[in-house]
């Protein structure tokens, strides 16, 4: 079941990192965090509560395993896992991996900056890394690779 006026039933939100049937994990374009990472169901529902229980527990499986592998890819401070849905009432999971350096530490991401911060972006490398290991944690395989 799609929304055509959900912007995540239309778009993937981002670069997609993994995609099954039932959810997908993209990088955000978030440039002062990155990992930033978001965990979307694919079909359209408006709340956590509203999917059957073992759905609830396949998104937070991914969830999760989000946090670990962006944690481990970015060397987080610590990490935020929130599900706001104010703006897009689709269930999504935001992962957001936090540095003491970062412009609104120890605030949420969403409020006023403290500070200039400037973080070092993830490489393309680092990238693909993080996919493989979300695929490998999530799917229980390598994605596929990539054509040349």
């Amino acid at each position: 079941m799609t929304n055509p006026n959900c912007d995540f039933c239309v778009r993937d939100g981002g670069r997609v990192l993994y995609r099954d049937d039932f959810l997908r994990i993209v990088l955000a374009d978030e440039p002062a965090y990155p990992g930033f990472c978001r965990v979307v169901v694919n079909r359209h529902v408006r709340e956590n509560a509203d999917l059957p229980p073992a759905d609830r527990r396949r998104l937070m499986d991914a969830v999760f395993a989000t946090e670990i592998e962006v944690r481990g890819a970015t060397g987080a401070h610590k990490m935020n896992v929130a599900s706001l849905g104010n703006v897009m009432p689709h269930v999504h999971w935001h992962v957001i991996p936090r540095r003491e350096d970062d412009a609104r530490f120890p605030d949420p991401i969403w409020g006023p900056p403290r500070r200039e911060s400037a973080p070092p972006a993830l490489s393309p490398e680092a990238i693909d890394a993080l996919a493989a290991a979300i695929a490998l944690r999530v799917g229980g395989s390598p994605p596929p690779a990539a054509a040349p």
